[in-house]
């Protein structure tokens, strides 16, 4: 027996069209979405408070639905979907809206509700993983906090018949590992056949990555037609090994290089990758190119779950306010570095007062800053950004007024945006912690067409 489960996103602004493709042509039985960094929530948070209009789901469920439930249905593709962000039930009811407009009646959609912990994290937790410091000390800071549920819930509405299943926070390889489970019957105790299915999971999570995306170095590693991605499908045996591949006649490449390449991504500990399900070991794997676009992944193992789940803790830290200007032609450098210190002068007389300032010269020296080597090389252009991390914005805003100031108070042709733009921006720090995963409790409401 073997099922054929394909990506449908690898993150909220994924494209659609892949996802199309695979609902379309690629006679799946599963299409899986993963739509939530881990700011995902958060932000929706922000919006939430900002616009108790936004309805709390997926900003592109709309557009991704309309896409591939045509597909998904005439082929008897089930749907799982992380899409649900802060409302769950929202998004199933929205799901629900649009089978019902394509004239798909009689279709379930599950809902599974339990990842958001906002209101008892506090007492739920103890400490913060980064700092060490006691998660009391985010008192007042909290804007939302999510536990990262595992395939578990899924596993129960797909046995309970749903044939669309959209959650809030669910670790990425949860919800590829959750079609397993529940086609072969592997169950939660079974830590090796979970280890399989989280480890082909975190393969298929990022989408287009395992098919030639973030992959491509010109000359090094070249990608055939890299404007025309396809998304992976896996074809998973029930002992547990897996073909990774993707639909003939589109973009990318699927080779033991990609796969390699995503097998190891955010991996700190190979042997050690933890999940909600099961502690995954990805050094007992064996990868095989076995044709064109093919790869066998197998010998994944695992080892017993962990007794904790992982919290993601969403806290204001305060705005960053950021704007750029430009030079070019000789002498470029020369301008900017003017600029800096007129800068840096008139931030003192403004009396900004900000916990963190940067000016980088973009193209020269913003990504490494200090490492970077020296160059004899005058460059030709220079693109000057110039950003503050404030507790407030009225602080945060001096910055574009400031570089407004430029651009008749400052140095000889300087290029200026015109500021139509916000300049500021609330930030959103993530701070993880641990809780015991006995405390938290899973539920799923039913939808139907």
């Amino acid at each position: 027996m073997s099922i054929r489960i394909g990506s449908g996103s690898a993150w909220w602004g994924d494209r659609i069209s892949p996802a199309k493709n695979n609902a379309d042509r690629g006679c799946l039985d599963y299409l899986c979405f993963e739509t939530m960094a881990e700011a995902t929530v958060s932000a929706a948070q922000v919006r939430k408070r900002k616009d108790p209009t936004f309805p709390g789901y997926d900003t592109w469920l709309d557009d991704r639905m309309k896409a591939v439930l045509p597909g998904c249905i005439k082929q008897g593709t089930k749907i799982i979907s992380n899409q649900g962000w802060i409302n769950p039930n929202g998004a199933a009811e929205r799901i629900v809206y649009w089978l019902q407009t394509l004239g798909f009646k009689g279709v379930k959609v599950a809902a599974v509700n339990g990842s958001l912990i906002t209101d008892q994290v506090l007492q739920l937790t103890n400490s913060i993983l980064e700092t060490g410091e006691p998660t009391h000390s985010l008192t007042g800071k909290i804007v939302s906090a999510e536990a990262y549920l595992g395939a578990e819930p899924i596993v129960q509405a797909l046995n309970q018949g749903a044939h669309i299943v959209v959650t809030g926070r669910v670790a990425d390889p949860s919800l590829f590992a959750a079609p397993m489970m529940h086609e072969f019957g592997w169950q939660m105790d079974d830590f090796a056949h979970l280890g399989l299915a989280n480890g082909i999971g975190h393969l298929m999570e990022c989408g287009a990555q395992v098919t030639g995306g973030y992959f491509a170095d010109p000359g090094f590693k070249d990608v055939p037609n890299p404007w025309d991605l396809a998304f992976p499908i896996a074809e998973v045996d029930e002992n547990g090994s897996a073909i990774i591949t993707k639909l003939s006649g589109t973009g990318g490449v699927v080779n033991d290089m990609t796969v390699k390449e995503q097998l190891l991504y955010e991996v700190h500990d190979p042997a050690n990758y933890i999940t909600p399900d099961v502690v995954v070991d990805f050094s007992t794997t064996r990868i095989e190119e076995v044709s064109k676009d093919r790869v066998l992944v197998s010998g994944i193992s695992g080892k017993p779950r962990t007794p904790t789940l992982k919290v993601s803790i969403g806290c204001e830290e305060g705005f960053i306010g950021e704007d750029m200007f430009f030079y070019a032609g000789e002498g470029a450098l020369k301008r900017a570095k003017l600029a800096e210190m007129i800068l840096r002068e008139r931030f003192k007389i403004v009396n900004l007062k900000a916990e963190e300032l940067r000016i980088d010269y973009l193209g020269l020296n913003a990504i490494h800053g200090d490492m970077t080597p020296k160059t004899s090389q005058e460059p030709y252009e220079i693109a000057v950004r110039v950003a503050a991390r404030t507790l407030n914005r009225e602080e945060a805003m001096k910055i574009g007024r400031e570089v407004d100031g430029m651009a008749v108070s400052g140095v000889g042709m300087t290029g200026k945006r015109v500021p139509h733009q916000d300049r500021t921006r609330e930030i959103i720090g993530v701070w993880s912690s641990l809780v015991d995963r006995n405390k938290i409790n899973s539920s799923i409401n039913f939808y139907e067409s």
